[in-house]
């Protein structure tokens, strides 16, 4: 694995050792610390968005390894604009031993790896997030002690998250049942993608427009922002399209007694996602924020070390 932009690009065998060592490194770090395995190293952080949970989960992350962050915003780069995307990738692999980046258009994410002699973690594109679905699958793996053969239902928009999230259930034997409004699915080639690996693992991917027959015997019920960053003009819009699809105690009714809570965050209470809910027992919300950066440390590990 030289790159980190998808997990479609990662086989499953590299996406269990990663599962692996991030259990490993975090119980490591709750026993006293870690191993300075990236001492001497400077992971380069690109953000072209605002960020909580991505910056400061690979910037801890880095020292927990020994290692240090550099914070790179759009007032010092301006990606594709004041300099072109191959540029800044040839100029700033030469002063790091990684990128991270957090873009709009995963073109550009890709194009960081292509031209840069470091290796490229996707921190979150337009397409893909599949730093938060490793986080995910940490979180899950943690709840229930295992993987193959659970139902993951995730409800609201098929944007980034949810392919990521498609994808990763698809590596991991994982059921996954999306139910979007009509027009806000997965985008096509995403799907094609999740579906193909899928079929390998022997288990299913299932698309539904009603969010009860998703969720029904559900392990996992998972929700994200109706309003992702640059769709704000569409708030009002969306906010009819997606009313339907809020994950409340009544839709929770449909899943398994058992069923954990996700949300990936940033939350918009009272939209997508009842307080009721999101602070409930069942929420393992706040769990997954913070396994963002342990996840993060394996992936980090796997390509700096």
């Amino acid at each position: 694995m030289r790159h980190f932009l998808d997990l479609a690009s990662c086989s499953t065998d590299e996406l269990h050792e990663l599962i692996n060592l991030a259990l490993r490194l975090k119980s490591e770090w709750r026993d006293g610390g870690n191993e300075p395995l990236l001492r001497g190293k400077t992971l380069g952080m690109i953000f072209q968005k605002p960020s909580l949970r991505t910056r400061v989960s690979f910037e801890m992350g880095m020292r927990h390894l020994g290692g240090d962050a550099l914070m790179l915003g759009p007032q010092e780069i301006g990606l594709g604009v004041r300099e072109s995307v191959p540029d800044v990738a040839r100029v700033l692999s030469r002063y790091v031993q990684g990128i991270m980046a957090r873009v709009y258009d995963h073109k550009d994410v890709a194009a960081l790896a292509e031209h840069s002699r470091v290796p490229v973690i996707n921190g979150l594109s337009d397409d893909y997030h599949p730093c938060q679905a490793l986080a995910d699958i940490l979180t899950i793996r943690e709840s229930f002690g295992r993987l193959e053969g659970l139902k993951l239902a995730f409800v609201g928009d098929g944007n980034n998250v949810a392919a990521s999230v498609a994808l990763a259930c698809a590596h991991f034997g994982i059921s996954f049942s999306i139910a979007t409004p009509e027009g806000y699915e997965m985008k096509a080639p995403i799907r094609k993608q999740a579906l193909e690996i899928a079929d390998r693992n022997g288990n299913s991917i299932d698309m539904q427009t009603r969010p009860q027959l998703a969720v029904a015997e559900a392990d996992v019920v998972y929700t994200d922002t109706w309003v992702s960053m640059g769709q704000e003009a569409e708030a009002a819009e969306r906010a009819d399209e997606f009313g339907a699809f809020q994950v409340n105690a009544g839709l929770l009714e449909h899943a398994k007694q058992t069923a954990i809570i996700m949300h990936c965050l940033p939350a918009h209470r009272g939209d997508e996602i009842t307080d009721e809910v999101m602070d409930g027992a069942r929420s393992r919300i706040f769990q997954q924020a913070e396994n963002r950066m342990h996840a993060q440390k394996a992936i980090l590990a796997r390509l700096l070390a």
